[in-house]
């Protein structure tokens, strides 16, 4: 079995990679059958020469590979027909930009695993860069708080070297009294609370975050069945709501009343209800005034986010009362953090961990005849058709949808 590290292609460049030199070396001496190339790119973290020197094969002419390992879609035009692809394609929620993608990956008979889709029996992800989007978009939602008041600077993570530079420039600074909401309890909610843990903020319950007054920065960490409850007034169900969202409301209302600083970690659902919508903003006792919104989900559960913004301008402000973009540090604004390719600006740490991940439930699959089921359940394509699993996206495909 022969792999092959691709080139990143798409625009804006990102220089993410699914195995760092040293752990693609550890992946080579545990499984001696498989065969590793690189293809050679100027842009990755990693040097070509990083790779070449622990015994790669660095090339331009991948062709020759049977199973091509990256991490954004992959331009129709550089797909090569017959081969087994790994890359996040963003098409299984049906996102209308990539329908054309999946029909050419269809097409050439490319049997596609998406990142997304590599899940345990129970549906859980087993890999993933969420941990670094939620450190770092905690990260740039201070860096956001202390420009638009004045109290601090914070360099902008893509300029910093990794994770311990990151904590480094934390530790320089002192927070105000805040109080700080932090949605979700996965991978994403986990990175973020990694980033409060260090600054050494008080966890404080939601019984005691929703009648208290502080004199220090405090931060709460609410799940689904906090902040969403059951419109019959029963008591929720976790998994019950994931299954069915349809009888569920917002229970936001309350956290917004006494919170400054929200950081949307949680995943959200399709048919789930709104954290809070543009009306809901306007409430006079609606206290937010500051979104790190991680999940980035535009024009959606959280009424700030309009759009997606970009690492090189990460911040806008959303003004409830016109429903409008205005600036970050706008009088009586919402200031939005929405970048929603976070990952990339920790591009070395988050290869390394995304990394361990792949080698230790993705590789072993192709050679312990996939025991654990787990390229069975996350192909999306197989023989120029949809998988069983994936056929909800044929009327997609058609252009039904």
């Amino acid at each position: 079995m022969k792999f092959a590290i691709i080139k990143e292609r798409k625009n804006p460049p990102d220089r993410r990679v699914v195995f760092s030199p040293e752990k693609l070396a550890e992946a080579r001496e545990k499984f001696p059958k498989a065969e590793f190339v690189v293809e050679s790119s100027d842009i990755r973290v990693f040097t070509d020469e990083a790779y070449s020197k622990l015994g790669f094969k660095v090339t331009n002419d991948v062709s020759d590979c049977d199973v091509m390992i990256g991490v954004k879609e992959v331009p129709i035009e550089n797909l090569i027909p017959n081969k087994k692809y790994f890359y996040f394609s963003h098409t299984i929620k049906k996102q209308p930009y990539n329908r054309k993608l999946l029909v050419a990956m269809l097409e050439k008979n490319i049997e596609m695993i998406d990142h997304e889709t590599i899940v345990n029996e129970k549906g859980f992800r087993l890999i993933g860069f969420g941990r670094y989007a939620g450190l770092v978009g905690a990260y740039n939602g201070f860096r956001a708080l202390g420009l638009r008041d004045g109290l601090f600077s914070l360099p902008k993570v893509e300029t910093l070297a990794d994770l311990d530079a990151v904590k480094a420039e934390l530790d320089k600074i002192t927070l105000p009294n805040i109080k700080i909401l932090l949605s979700g309890t996965g991978k994403v909610a986990k990175g973020a609370k990694e980033i409060l843990d260090h600054f050494k903020i008080k966890e404080v319950s939601d019984a005691l975050y929703l009648t208290s007054k502080f004199t220090e920065p405090v931060y709460c960490l609410v799940d689904v069945m906090e902040y969403a409850k059951r419109t019959d007034g029963k008591v929720g169900d976790k998994w019950e709501f994931y299954k069915d969202p349809s009888g569920y409301e917002s229970n936001f209302i309350p956290y917004a009343k006494e919170t400054d600083y929200f950081i949307a970690g949680h995943f959200y659902g399709n048919g789930a209800p709104y954290l809070f919508t543009r009306e809901d903003a306007k409430h006079p006792d609606f206290n937010i005034n500051l979104v790190a919104d991680i999940s980035c989900d535009v024009d959606g559960p959280v009424a700030s986010t309009l759009r997606a913004s970009t690492i090189a301008n990460p911040f806008y402000g959303y003004d409830p009362e016109t429903e409008t973009e205005v600036a970050f540090d706008a009088k009586d604004a919402i200031t939005v953090m929405a970048v929603d390719n976070l990952p990339c600006e920790l591009p070395k740490d988050a290869s390394e961990g995304f990394g361990d991940t792949f080698l230790r439930h993705v590789i072993p699959a192709f050679f312990n005849g996939d025991k654990d089921a787990v390229l069975a359940r996350a192909k999306m394509t197989e023989n120029g058709q949809l998988t069983e699993r994936f056929r909800y996206l044929q009327d997609y495909v058609d252009g039904k949808e």
